[in-house]
């Protein structure tokens, strides 16, 4: 009866270890280009220096001292950074928080080219479009280029600069009041719950299930049409496999099985 359970477990066993390391595999795939790479349960380092909004330089890591959301952006793109700050003032403005008490956001520029005087006109802007609040706990910042390599290093945001404009994915990154990354929320739009959720789970210093990760697998991200996709040919190949992994090991218990039963007669 145990060996019949332990042949039946291990379809189960290899269709784990065939999605982790297909998901491992995707994630070090990803790291080396555009996009998000996830360090979750890592922290921001103690030494990146930023310029605020109203021109001081700030400490990254001391300025969070609540549930934080950051976002990477630069303040002249053309692209899918203004629906990703749109996004991000409609769900600040539904959540039913307190921005400023019960979490802060911030939004860091990648390009240092741009100046905080830049930042600020962008604050006002965006702030404009918040509902029921002061803004008083969103700060926009810009930084020199060895700064925001070791912030977007750090939060694993991978970005290419080219024909004059920042190849880039839209996403935010929650992190816990000590500086722990416990959440990514990818693309331009969220639901206010699951925001509210994210917000909960870095106050508590808790990081995302891996459930999150296979399901970042079985989707990739459309810069043309600036949306999530099905991977549906990913998706196929590893259905493919467990179905193979599966025939064979049936396969090899009806064999065991007529064999023992071959040999009680």
């Amino acid at each position: 009866m145990k060996k019949t359970i332990t042949w039946f477990a291990m379809p189960l066993l290899l269709v784990v270890l065939i999605i982790n390391t297909s998901v491992a595999f995707a994630e070090n795939e990803k790291s080396t280009e555009v996009g998000i790479t996830e360090h979750l349960d890592e922290y921001i380092p103690s030494d990146i220096i930023l310029t605020d909004h109203n021109g001081k330089l700030v400490n990254l890591k001391q300025l969070i001292d609540k549930p934080t959301v950051i976002c990477f952006v630069y303040y002249r793109c053309p692209g899918i950074c203004s629906p990703l700050m749109n996004g991000l003032a409609e769900t600040i403005g539904n959540t039913g928080l307190a921005l400023g008490k019960d979490y802060q956001a911030i939004t860091i520029s990648f390009d240092s080219r741009e100046s905080y005087d830049l930042g600020q006109k962008k604050r006002a802007t965006y702030l404009k479009k918040i509902k029921g609040q002061d803004g008083a706990g969103w700060t926009f910042m810009t930084g020199d280029s060895a700064n925001i390599a070791k912030a977007t290093n750090a939060l694993g945001f991978g970005f290419k600069f080219v024909n004059n404009e920042f190849m880039h994915e839209g996403a935010l990154m929650m992190i816990s009041p000590d500086g722990k990354i416990t959440r990514y929320l990818k693309g331009i739009s969220f639901q206010p719950f699951e925001f509210k959720l994210a917000v909960y789970e870095a106050s508590q210093g808790k990081s995302a299930p891996t459930l999150i990760k296979v399901l970042q697998y079985c989707y990739s991200y459309d810069r043309k049409a600036e949306r999530y996709s099905l991977e549906v040919t990913r998706i196929a190949a590893t259905l493919i496999i467990i179905f193979g992994v599966s025939l064979l090991t049936y396969l090899l218990i009806r064999g065991r099985r007529k064999k023992a039963k071959s040999v009680n007669q």
